[in-house]
């Protein structure tokens, strides 16, 4: 009966999620279902606490990345990269197109896939609207290089924190995943310039560009001069094998106190940047996968996958990366980061290399929310930004470019961790 009652609350934890009855967050949806399980005495709350305790550096890592972000905001820092880009580009949109997939690349590689996806978005939005260009190729691109450079460095994507644990091995990570990221940029880059390539035909005139004033440009070069630093920081801690929690949250008080001596600190509007929602989603599915973990139900999930895979290590890593895909556009990439951790941990056998099964989930819970719209929150976040310009996104056509693009990356991916053994 508590498998029955475990995977109950689990489904139904995921339907709130998604349905979002009676205008339920996200939050409130994991929240409740986490409570479902400690009322049913699945999950007691001694090992409740130990799982929250053990998550601590990402909780911290989240904290420092969203702090940081929005003084990067506040400071102009995405604005200016947009317009430089569309400076250099000099009327070419495919250029211009060039130099935005390009931005979104390093901005998701130092500020996180969430910061270009809610962040560069607008920014974009309102340049291309600005210079009379067709948007959604544009926009298309802000979300898709969100998570096709996710994975160029740990601090890229929070999901890669959640799947290592607190200290990641840098050149391990970039034994198994630099060249599949540095792959899947281009591979996006060559086949969405393909596919909008009648777009990419306009041209535009860089006079339409809004002027920035000097004080708004000393700022924002500061602040990335700051972001620099950090970025640098970050990459020496996780070589030393550092926990990117504390460095991300030191680094974010160092900006603000950058911005403070500049005179642009304004905390009131920092706080309201910073989604404190998402810890309570990430505390709420922490807990219901606990549950799930308790019950066994990981442990047999996992046993059922890598099984599919017996008998060929490739053919395992395939399996793993796929299916971490699947699930990840089936329940939510967050979730399903936490099972594919739990599952690995408890079921993985001996006779199969861990580690190159771990960098396999980490890239298709990367990768995976690219094949439709609900893969990520970030992703819902950005169709409904979208809507506030006016521009509504094709989920159809989403699908057809994320089944294009996503299996091939996958299967290189995969391949490529295979023969780095």
């Amino acid at each position: 009966m508590q498998v029955v009652l475990g995977l109950g609350i689990f489904a139904a934890t995921l339907i709130g999620i998604f349905a979002r009855p009676a205008r339920l967050s996200e939050a409130h949806a994991a929240l409740l279902g986490a409570l479902a399980m400690l009322l049913t005495g699945i999950v007691s709350p001694e090992t409740a606490a130990a799982a929250l305790y053990h998550e601590w550096n990402v909780y911290l890592f989240f904290l420092g990345l969203m702090v940081t972000t929005a003084l990067a905001e506040r400071a102009g820092v995405f604005t200016m990269l947009a317009r430089a880009a569309a400076i250099w580009a000099n009327g070419s949109s495919r250029r211009l197109y060039l130099m935005l997939f390009l931005i979104g690349a390093l901005v998701t590689a130092f500020l996180s896939n969430d910061a270009t996806a809610l962040l560069l978005t607008p920014v974009v939005a309102t340049l291309v609207i600005q210079l009379r260009l067709s948007p959604v190729p544009y926009l298309f691109a802000t979300t898709f290089i969100a998570d096709t450079a996710s994975f160029l460095l740990p601090v890229s994507n929070p999901i890669n924190v959640l799947l290592l644990g607190e200290r990641i091995d840098l050149p391990t990570f970039f034994r198994f995943l630099l060249a599949p990221a540095l792959f899947a940029i281009l591979a996006n880059y060559i086949i969405f310039a393909w596919w909008f390539r009648h777009d990419l035909r306009m041209v535009y005139d860089p006079a339409r560009l809004p002027v920035l004033d000097s004080r708004r440009q000393q700022t924002a070069r500061l602040t990335l001069s700051g972001l620099a630093v950090l970025a640098l920081v970050e990459v020496t801690a996780a070589w030393y094998h550092l926990p990117l929690g504390p460095v991300a949250v030191l680094g974010a008080c160092a900006l603000a106190l950058l911005a403070w001596r500049i005179g642009q600190l304004d905390w009131k509007s920092v706080v309201r940047s910073i989604s404190w929602s998402l810890f309570g989603f990430l505390t709420g599915m922490v807990i219901v996968v606990r549950g799930l973990t308790e019950l066994g139900l990981t442990e047999r999930f996992g046993t059922w996958l890598l099984a599919l895979g017996a008998g060929s290590t490739l053919r395992a890593i395939l399996v793993t990366a796929f299916g971490t895909a699947l699930g990840a556009n089936l329940i939510n990439n967050v979730p399903m980061a936490l099972v594919m951790r739990a599952a690995l941990e408890t079921s993985a056998p001996a006779t199969l290399p861990q580690e190159a099964l771990r960098y396999a989930a980490l890239l298709g819970a990367d990768l995976g929310p690219n094949v439709t719209t609900v893969g990520s929150l970030a992703t819902i976040l950005w169709v409904l930004l979208l809507r506030r310009y006016g521009i509504t996104v094709s989920v159809r056509q989403y699908i057809l470019l994320g089944f294009l693009l996503v299996p091939l990356l996958l299967a290189a991916g995969s391949l490529a961790i295979w023969l780095q053994l």
